[in-house]
């Protein structure tokens, strides 16, 4: 049999899109990365160990969870038994009854699909990248705008291998805490419920997730730490569905920190009889209030450390698992032996790199060449939001490549409210201001007061170096050259 690379390249994505349209079919959601990667795998003919490696995830994750749980869902979906040893020829019949196919074009599927096993690799835009080459998703006129949160079964999430696996693995044990760091808009929220929701999956019945961001909390209410405190009660206590107690618990006897931890160790964690993951976003608003900082900080860690004690502590802490999501470096003094940024997890985003832009353009069903790409990512930086709007305005045909990057930093261009928004806030706070036109003149990086480099850097402005700072994209040194003179 002879075929092309095109016609080789065309007979794999029909064998992803196969797989994919009978999960969605089934589910309601697309197959997710890291299950596209190990379908990849198995019809690469390679063991879960060397899917594993190639990935950057844990083997242990991928035999144990993932793959079987791919079977699985495969199998539902498709009405048969699926398994490693068969995925070709499921897949190969599915595709011939689908699309049409008569038996010798079925025959040559099943003969492509054997050549690119012996062979460990298929021939494909960029084979290069594993877990984000996921099957593109077809131009939709009905696409939302990527903003905030990436749902969970949206297919425009992307990856950031091994940060997933890790904080997946992690979640899991015994009174975790995860650190989750990265300037605004970088997708730490859409990371967080993922963390939640793996949680939840590993075992519903004796798992309770909330999600609880910080800036819900009212101005007034950080200025005292008996009324914050009381609030942060409440609100777990309301997104759990259980009976309002706080005041029963709440004595003058005993401090504030103290009602607080008490009201967890009898109230809440004795009544959902089981592991309670908290994801709290937003943290950055406690550092704004170092009247409430010290103490609320100083309890996150006592609870873990009592965690820790294990059998000399209460058990029950073992229950509480915590992920924190901060945009900033902590920039309030604290005390190392006190402090719940220095234990652990600690995860740091990163911007996506220019395979994982690619391939999310796959996703959206656009093709960019190499320099096309090269050109996005030198206006850009792979910043995650920034990305996901070029994408989503691209596929929407709203404009070229080389029409975004021409408007880009203009009043016409699909960034505006997002630079207006940006430019606000440094017209807001002067000194924040004068710091970021010095940033942007200078050709060199610049060294900032502390406090300064880490504000601009929360708002994803800028990028640390050591102790200076430098602007994080073309996009930005170019609009604010123009709008700080």
């Amino acid at each position: 049999m002879v075929e092309s690379i095109q016609e080789q390249a065309i007979t794999f994505e029909i064998a992803l899109k196969v797989a994919d349209a009978a999960v969605f079919a089934k589910t309601k959601r697309h197959l997710k990365n890291i299950e596209v990667a190990v379908l990849r795998g198995a019809l690469l003919g390679q063991k879960y160990d060397q899917i594993a490696a190639e990935c950057d995830y844990a083997p242990e994750y991928i035999k144990h969870d993932v793959g079987p749980k791919l079977w699985q869902i495969l199998s539902s979906s498709l009405g048969e038994k699926v398994s490693k040893t068969n995925l070709m020829a499921v897949l190969a019949q599915r595709a011939s009854e689908e699309f049409k196919i008569p038996y010798g074009k079925r025959k040559a599927l099943q003969n492509t699909l054997q050549e690119a096993q012996s062979a460990t690799k298929f021939q494909i835009e960029d084979s290069s990248s594993c877990p984000n080459s996921q099957l593109p998703t077809p131009q939709s006129p009905e696409l939302e705008s990527p903003v905030g949160l990436i749902p969970l079964d949206s297919a425009l999430y992307v990856e950031r291998p091994p940060v997933e696996s890790r904080c997946y693995e992690e979640i899991t044990r015994p009174g975790a805490l995860i650190r989750i760091k990265a300037p605004s808009q970088m997708g730490k929220t859409s990371l967080m419920v993922r963390i939640l929701a793996h949680a939840k999956q590993q075992n519903s019945s004796s798992v309770r997730t909330v999600a609880l961001s910080l800036q819900r909390a009212e101005r007034s209410i950080f200025n005292d730490l008996d009324k914050f405190l009381r609030w942060f009660c409440a609100s777990i206590t309301r997104k759990l569905q259980l009976p309002y107690r706080v005041e029963d618990y709440w004595s003058e006897t005993f401090g504030s920190k103290s009602n607080c931890t008490s009201y967890f160790e009898d109230c809440l964690l004795p009544d959902i009889n089981g592991v309670l993951v908290l994801g709290l976003d937003q943290v950055d608003e406690v550092f704004l209030h170092p009247e409430i900082a010290d103490d609320f900080f100083t309890l996150l860690r006592s609870w873990y450390e009592e965690a820790a004690y294990g059998d000399s502590g209460n058990p029950l802490w073992q229950n509480l698992r915590l992920v924190i999501v901060h945009s900033t470096e902590v920039y309030i003094p604290l005390d190392i032996n006190k402090s719940p940024f220095n234990v652990g997890l600690a995860i740091e985003l990163q911007t996506f790199t220019p395979v994982q832009v690619f391939n999310l353009a796959q996703r959206y069903g656009i093709h960019l060449s190499e320099d096309e790409l090269s050109e996005l990512m030198q206006l850009v930086d792979g910043h995650p939001y920034l990305v996901q709007q070029a994408m989503y305005h691209l596929a929407q045909q709203d404009l070229t490549l080389k029409q975004l990057v021409q408007t880009a930093v203009t009043d016409a261009g699909i960034y505006s409210n997002h630079l207006h928004r940006h430019l606000r806030s440094l017209q807001e706070h002067p000194q924040l201001a004068a710091a970021y036109e010095e940033v942007i003149k200078s050709s060199t990086p610049v060294e900032l007061e502390q406090t300064l480099a880490f504000k601009l850097h929360s708002m994803g402005l800028v990028i640390l170096q050591g102790n200076q700072v430098v602007p994080s994209c073309e996009l930005y040194r170019q609009y604010f050259d123009h709008e700080l003179r």
